[in-house]
């Protein structure tokens, strides 16, 4: 590995690291974006035509919207991409605190289709958002992240369950209660706790607690991991590394095109919600950008959107889970999802189109296709193309352990990702990679 390609890795880790909730990750997004010229914009106004320029806007501070505009390109498309910002995890119950044999513990929820087993046994922290009254009686919000190991859910000892290891079934409401101190007679107040974070992180002087969205994380840093450093490990890894690389690569493009850039919340859990795919978010901007319906119709029909979200890379020790022809590697390029029943939006035009900027780009690219007696995920692309009609390709990098408390990804691969990105936001209008769409 290069030092250019370390340093990109090593910028990419320490957002990982600091991007424990969606909330968190939206928050440093937009603190990278702000001084490269980019303008916050909020639903709650009025924008009008909008100059040519670099704007970014929020929707309940855990899904965003980054776009640029050239006035001299607005009838030729626009170059879009999109990914999610949540990762499974385990989500604080409003009234968590309970108390048993003298151990206070937090009642959880499993949020998505967390890999449970491996949330045992690990140091765990609290991060999310708060909501609380001042002592002025105005209400605030803000996020709050406790950076240190509080919490552990202990496995129970192989002495008291010797089938521990031939069985692997996880009782979501009894099994997954982390332990957070120890207590005798009565439960001490988990809002004390928030209290006393948001005194130190937001100098809130006698907070009132009026609720809160918060969620447990693996206190371990992402790392290099490998003999060569060849692969990153980490939590959050999908899609925090597609988030990062759509906004540093079209940060780097050097080109001043339209593109638009989609970072939805709560695709995990189905992407119904006002800041998920399925809510109006992107559908409301966009008919901002462009209000008179039929020209933003030619718009999108000459436009394309790249759905990134990580892809299944071959797992060594269950090979026989793939299908044979279709074995993605680490570090071998990102991958092209295909699915018959459109649980991937690809197709052979937009497939092509992918193909050809890569090729562009100098990088490798592979192809996945679930067995076809396993289900298949999905993601944000086809949820994307049904509702806005825009040709979508499903991208991915290959990963390993997906949605385990810690995935595992190709250090290269990231650097491939990234120059996919720049290389696509960069196409200019005339550039013959677009006749892919329409042949």
């Amino acid at each position: 590995m290069d030092s250019t390609q370390a340093d990109y890795n090593r910028d990419l880790l320490d957002f990982i690291g600091n991007g424990p909730t969606s909330f968190h990750a939206v928050h440093h997004l937009c603190e990278l974006l702000a001084p490269h010229g980019f303008t916050e914009l909020t639903e709650q106004e009025q924008w009008g035509p909008l100059p040519a320029g670099a704007y970014f806007v929020r929707r309940n501070a855990s899904s965003l919207i980054v776009f640029t505009l050239n006035d001299m390109e607005v009838q030729s498309g626009l170059r879009m991409a999109g990914a999610h910002t949540d990762s499974p995890g385990l989500k604080i119950k409003p009234r968590p605190g309970r108390i048993n044999n003298s151990y206070l513990q937090l009642g959880v929820e499993a949020y998505g289709g967390s890999l449970l087993t491996t949330w045992f046994d690990r140091d765990l922290s609290i991060a999310g958002r708060v909501v609380w009254r001042d002592k002025k009686n105005n209400v605030r919000s803000g996020l709050i992240n406790f950076k240190r190991p509080m919490a552990i859910i202990p496995s129970l000892a192989i002495h008291l369950d010797r089938e521990a290891n031939e069985k692997k079934s996880v009782n979501k409401q009894t099994d997954l209660v982390p332990i957070l101190t120890q207590a005798e007679n009565e439960t001490p107040a988990f809002e004390t706790m928030l209290q006393h974070q948001l005194e130190a992180e937001h100098q809130a002087e006698f907070p009132e607690i009026l609720d809160h969205e918060l969620f447990f994380y693996d206190c371990q840093p992402p790392s290099r991991i490998g003999l060569q450093n060849e692969f990153i490990a980490g939590g959050r890894l999908d899609n925090l590394v597609s988030c990062y690389t759509l906004v540093r690569s079209l940060l780097d493009s050097r080109e001043n095109h339209n593109v638009l850039i989609v970072l939805n919340d709560h695709e995990e859990t189905g992407s119904m919600s006002t800041s998920g795919a399925q809510g109006n978010f992107l559908q409301s901007v966009l008919e901002r950008l462009f209000p008179e319906s039929e020209a933003r119709q030619c718009t999108l029909s000459r436009s394309v959107f790249i759905s990134t979200d990580n892809a299944h890379g071959v797992h060594p020790n269950f090979s026989d889970r793939f299908d044979k022809e279709h074995l993605p590697l680490l570090n071998r390029g990102p991958v092209i999802k295909f699915n018959a029943n459109q649980r991937y939006a690809t197709n052979s035009r937009t497939s092509s189109f992918f193909r050809m900027v890569c090729e562009r780009a100098g990088i490798p690219v592979q192809e996945f296709v679930m067995r076809s007696d396993l289900a298949c995920g999905s993601t944000i692309g086809p949820l994307t193309a049904g509702q806005i009609g825009v040709p979508v390709v499903d991208i991915g990098i290959p990963s390993l352990a997906m949605h385990s408390i810690r995935e595992m990804a190709g250090s290269s691969d990231v650097c491939y990702l990234y120059e996919a990105f720049r290389t696509f936001f960069g196409l200019g209008p005339d550039d013959s990679i677009w006749q892919c769409l329409n042949p």
